[in-house]
């Protein structure tokens, strides 16, 4: 099978072909931990979790190794932890542990390495001293800034001109540089905020900048080339630029990584999604309401390069989706690997730059195809071999499947006898009795909406 995948840096769909077939390597840019994550966050999460299982499948498990990692060490996570009045490890810690909360609500396998910059400090200084000593950075007022120009290709993978990468990077037309496009490596620490030993000679304790992070941790564990480096689209640039100024500077090579992939960007009910705007939501709000195969599944429905529309309505058809899907395998084990046809099928589709929708829509024709079949119990096998691929249709008896269970064993003359129930409390003005309907409802995944007519309609939502 050949794997195509959308190459930023080539604008082409490129043969994924790995520099070594028994250590493929991914690196994906993880979160800066200083809140609970968005539900834009969760989208490279998710979209690239697909990828690694198909990596997974097509090298073996073994032979394929995915970090994705931790910023915790930032301005942000500087400035909430004094609003918090707690000390900054406290604060990413706390904040860490949300994120791999939810990451695996979401039912995302855990990378094969997430490692922290904090932990990383001497490789930066290392990068940080080559530059210097190669001419591509210097040391000025206490700060070290790359050198743009001394690289001739800096903006290859953007392809903007000159003004639009200024405009796009928010140029500090600090009085030091020596070009206003040189960007920060490594910056002096205020009293108060975290600070190692500067490279250089530097007598001030300093902190690194954003992007030398990134080189940092992907050359200590994936060498100075590999294979695959994603991220959302906004990281093109100057965060993905400019760890390529930095990685092949460092190490006087041509490429960082053979492929750069990005996801679109995420809008909320057809607005930009913004605290400012009110329509700011996180993952763990949403998995308060939804579990997180819903989420999954909606975010997948939207091919990874598009920009992607997250509505209720969505989730509420993904809902549906996993409760057909649920009730066509029933109980049975998934067949997984070469034998089941329908797993194989799904793999080639994904192979084809992770076309999501169309496997989605394929998984639509197995469900049919399984539910009406006399051989019925091979095929839900295969069907649900087939949908562990995007990572649906766990095996957990939690979550999802345990409120599906318990809500379709709900009767839909019940249900509605209980709405009618309802009904005549709101008449008789028992409003008790009709909150009491509806919450015994919602307990069992059922959600009411009252609507305009004075009519009540159901759906189940979790």
């Amino acid at each position: 099978m050949e794997l195509r995948l959308y190459n930023t840096l080539t604008r082409s769909k490129d043969l994924l072909r790995p520099l070594d077939p028994l250590n493929v390597r991914m690196y994906v840019c993880g979160p800066t931990v200083y809140d609970h994550a968005h539900i834009g966050n969760a989208r490279p999460v998710i979209v690239f979790d697909v990828l690694f299982r198909l990596l997974r499948r097509l090298y073996g498990e073994s032979h394929v190794k995915y970090v994705r990692n931790i910023t915790d060490v930032d301005d942000k996570i500087n400035a909430r932890a004094a609003d918090r009045s707690i000390s900054i490890r406290d604060l990413t810690e706390e904040t860490y542990r949300w994120f791999r909360e939810d990451t695996a609500a979401l039912n995302c396998l855990p990378p094969t390495v997430e490692p922290r910059a904090t932990e990383h400090i001497e490789e930066m200084r290392i990068l940080i001293e080559r530059l210097v000593a190669s001419g591509h950075a210097y040391v000025a007022e206490e700060h070290v800034l790359f050198n743009v120009p001394s690289m001739p290709d800096y903006g290859r993978l953007s392809r903007r001109s000159l003004d639009e990468m200024m405009a796009g990077a928010r140029v500090d037309v600090a009085p030091y540089k020596r070009d206003a496009m040189d960007f920060v490596l490594w910056k002096p620490s205020a009293e108060g905020v975290p600070g190692w030993p500067s490279p250089c000679g530097i007598a001030t304790p300093g902190r690194p900048g954003w992007h030398i992070e990134c080189s940092a941790m992907s050359w200590k564990h994936l060498g100075e080339t590999f294979d695959i480096h994603g991220g959302g689209i906004d990281l093109v640039f100057p965060h993905h630029e400019n760890e390529i100024a930095q990685s092949r500077c460092a190490f006087h090579s041509g490429v960082m990584a053979q492929m750069w992939m990005h996801n679109g960007f995420l809008m909320l009910e057809g607005e930009k999604m913004s605290k400012s705007l009110g329509n700011f939501v996180t993952i763990r709000e949403l998995l308060d309401e939804w579990p997180g195969e819903v989420l999954r599944l909606a975010m997948l429905s939207t091919h990874y390069r598009q920009p992607i529309n997250w509505t209720r309505q969505g989730l509420g058809f993904a809902a549906k989706t996993l409760d057909k899907w649920y009730r066509v395998i029933g109980d049975v084990e998934a067949e997984t690997g070469e034998a089941n046809p329908f797993e194989t099928e799904i793999a080639d589709r994904l192979a084809d730059d992770l076309n999501t929708p169309s496997v989605i829509a394929h998984l639509h024709h197995l469900a049919e195809v399984a539910e009406h079949e006399e051989a019925s119990s091979a095929l839900r096998r295969r069907f649900k071999g087939a949908a562990n691929l995007l990572g649906l249709l766990g095996d957990t008896e939690t979550g999802w499947r345990a409120r599906q269970k318990e809500a379709i064993a709900l009767d839909e003359g019940v249900i509605a006898d209980l709405i009618a129930q309802r009904i005549a409390a709101r008449k008789a003005k028992d409003f008790k009795r009709a909150d009491q309907i509806r919450e015994e409802l919602a307990a069992k995944g059922i959600v009411l909406m009252d609507n305009k007519d004075g009519t009540t309609s159901w759906e189940v939502s979790r």
